[in-house]
């Protein structure tokens, strides 16, 4: 059974994840609109990643007998500079998200809810992660400077990024 405080803090993730989603998909609308579709795609990805580890905190607050309580989305920005700025703002998206997730280890520390801790460390995994491939794009931008055929090489490498498949439960 979750605590009270534990059960509000792991509603406040759903929607921190919710939000990450409609971020994602307002940067993947920036993109199509300036005509980089494979950024688009990347972004599209992302999105639907963020989804599942919305659904991924919803079903385990239900698993352990809480309440899942949805709460309204803030709006996210609709527009970027350049897609130099939309992945600077997405890694300080991501570490803002890392720090999220160990508030919630904390928490669950605190609760000693060792079943939550268990369960966060799947996330924690997953943010070193998403910083590393974030980091990973916003490096080769910077390295482009205004060199436009490279970000065109690098929107069709990325145009191959493969959306989660939502219907298999993931780890």
């Amino acid at each position: 059974m979750l605590s009270e405080r534990m059960q509000k803090a792991l509603n406040g993730q759903v929607n921190a994840e919710l939000y990450s989603s409609y971020l994602y998909l307002s940067m993947n609308a920036y993109f199509k609109s300036v005509n980089l579709d494979g950024f688009a795609n990347w972004m599209n990805s992302q999105a639907q990643e963020e989804l599942m580890h919305a659904m991924k905190f919803y079903e385990f607050i239900n698993q352990r007998g809480g309440r899942s309580l949805l709460a309204a989305i803030e709006t996210p920005p609709a527009q970027w500079d350049s897609p130099l700025a939309v992945f600077e703002d997405t890694l300080k998206h991501e570490q803002k998200v890392t720090g999220l997730i160990n508030g919630l280890v904390e928490i669950a520390m605190e609760e000693r809810d060792h079943a939550t801790q268990i369960f966060l460390q799947w996330f924690v995994t997953e943010q070193v992660e998403e910083e590393e491939s974030v980091g990973n794009v916003l490096e080769q931008l910077k390295l482009l400077g205004d060199a436009k055929q490279g970000l065109f090489m690098m929107d069709r490498e990325l145009a191959t990024r493969q959306a989660p498949d939502m219907s298999v439960e993931s780890e």
